[in-house]
């Protein structure tokens, strides 16, 4: 799907339905870039004026919104069962799909909640896949949507920036090299941002954890 050709189509039919449409793909099992749509629709926005960012962030995250609720009422309708056999077949392989990676995905989501919606989208081989522990689990809509949300826009504003920042630095057939270079960098950092914040989530749960039993402890010695 990284083809010049496709990379060409969708750089000359860029506008916010397109926007949607392949952001809704890239959000759901199908292995698709984000870099190669939200980037490329910055550096038009601060070339031509023809789209804004705003617009731009606003069909991206729905698009993302709508890839997400597929994965997450595919995976809440159908079951563990269906999902993981699915994952496992020839047609899961071709979407880059395995039952390991839904394995990887689910135990993510059982270690760290709700949130991993969240944090799960900010990681490579996770976030495509994030939703469907989440269908599985039958996690409420409302943090299931905030957090998608959230994290979503976060990437998208990471990618509308790097776009809107080469449009003076690059010349647009430079412009997808220095889309992976950039995102892939700003991508390990904010790995490493979303490590820091799970430890230290962590260590506040397990030393509330701790308090309590403590007291507990206390009130039964008494």
């Amino acid at each position: 799907m990284e083809s010049i050709p496709f990379i060409a189509w969708c750089l000359e039919h860029l506008n916010y339905f397109t926007i949607t449409l392949l952001m809704a793909i890239e959000s759901s099992f199908i292995p698709f870039p984000s870099e190669i749509v939200i980037p490329p629709a910055a550096y038009l926005a601060a070339s031509t004026g023809e789209m804004s960012v705003v617009g731009i962030f606003f069909f991206g995250t729905l698009g993302a919104l709508i890839g997400a609720s597929v994965n997450y009422f595919l995976a809440r309708w159908l079951g563990r069962p269906v999902v993981y056999a699915f994952a496992g077949s020839r047609v899961g392989a071709f979407f880059l799909l395995s039952t390991e990676g839904v394995r990887h995905a689910e135990e993510y989501f059982v270690r760290h909640g709700k949130v991993a919606t969240f944090t799960g989208r900010l990681i490579p081989g996770i976030r495509q896949l994030i939703s469907l522990p989440a269908g599985l689990s039958q996690m409420p809509l409302a943090p299931f949507y905030l957090y998608t949300a959230l994290a979503a826009g976060l990437w998208n504003i990471v990618l509308i920036t790097i776009g809107w920042y080469l449009e003076h630095v690059v010349p647009m057939d430079q412009l997808s090299p220095m889309v992976s270079r950039y995102s892939t960098e700003i991508g390990r950092i904010i790995i490493a941002v979303v490590v820091i914040v799970l430890g230290v989530m962590m260590y506040r749960a397990h030393r509330r954890k701790s308090l309590e039993e403590s007291l507990e402890d206390q009130e039964k010695s008494k």
